[in-house]
């Protein structure tokens, strides 16, 4: 288990070892720390103590989003270390941990920033400038042109057929495994920008501005890619539960 890997390093960290590496700054931080929620500053306090518990805890709680992430950058195999690397790197860095974001943001964009350095030296990913580029992905309407009357027809841009809510399909179905597996494999799917948005704002809840700060998009390209990366997914599980969507 990667607790077990990070466990020399945990304990390190539990002596109060400086850290060797400055903690990353967000381009767009504050000159002021902000106030932490009330659970991240007990847990941060925990880790500065050197509380194994709350280490392993947060291990717990975010590695497998961190691979998950990871993989919008590198391989399959190496999503792996990049995480573990990124572990390091918060345990290292947590001493200098100045609050200007939250914690989690702090911690994405560690994995973040050895994620971009790792797909460059191993040459699996596109620029990171052509990557962050909305630009470089062709438009795509979040619902094809086929859906509504054309200009020829008396009720023009209306639709073909009307959509349907998702929520008259059975609970049992929308909650299945198989739909999850879907959902899963629609954005692991989505081009590396789009992935790593919705990733962070739909699987793992992070506001539009935490996802801003951690990946350093603006507040419009984070839109953009959003709203491209869930029609994507919207257009997935249209096909799979065969029944038209709301746009």
């Amino acid at each position: 288990m990667v607790t077990q890997q990070l466990a020399p390093t945990a304990a390190a960290a539990r002596l109060q070892v400086a850290p060797t590496s400055p903690s990353p700054r967000l381009a767009d931080e504050p000159d002021r720390p902000k106030p932490l929620p009330a659970d991240e500053q007990g847990l941060l306090e925990a880790l500065l103590r050197g509380d194994e518990a709350a280490f392993v805890h947060l291990v717990e709680r975010y590695h497998s989003s961190f691979v998950r992430l990871a993989r919008a950058y590198v391989g399959e195999v190496i999503a792996e270390e990049v995480a573990q690397e990124a572990w390091l790197g918060i345990l290292r860095g947590l001493h200098q941990f100045a609050g200007r974001a939250s914690l989690k943001t702090w911690m994405y964009r560690i994995l973040i920033n050895g994620a971009k350095r790792r797909a460059l030296r191993e040459r699996q990913s596109l620029p990171f400038s052509a990557v962050w580029e909305t630009t470089s992905e062709p438009f795509e309407p979040a619902v094809g042109a086929d859906r509504f009357r054309g200009p020829g027809d008396a009720w023009p841009g209306g639709w073909v057929s009307c959509p349907q809510s998702w929520g008259e399909a059975p609970e049992e179905r929308l909650l299945s495994k198989e739909v999850r597996n879907q959902i899963e494999r629609a954005i692991d799917g989505l081009p590396p920008s789009q992935r790593s948005v919705v990733l962070l704002r739909d699987v793992q809840g992070l506001s539009a501005a935490e996802v801003c700060a951690a990946l350093q998009v603006s507040e419009a390209n984070q839109r953009v890619l959003l709203h491209r990366g869930r029609s994507r997914v919207r257009r997935v599980l249209e096909a799979y539960l065969g029944r038209p969507s709301e746009a």
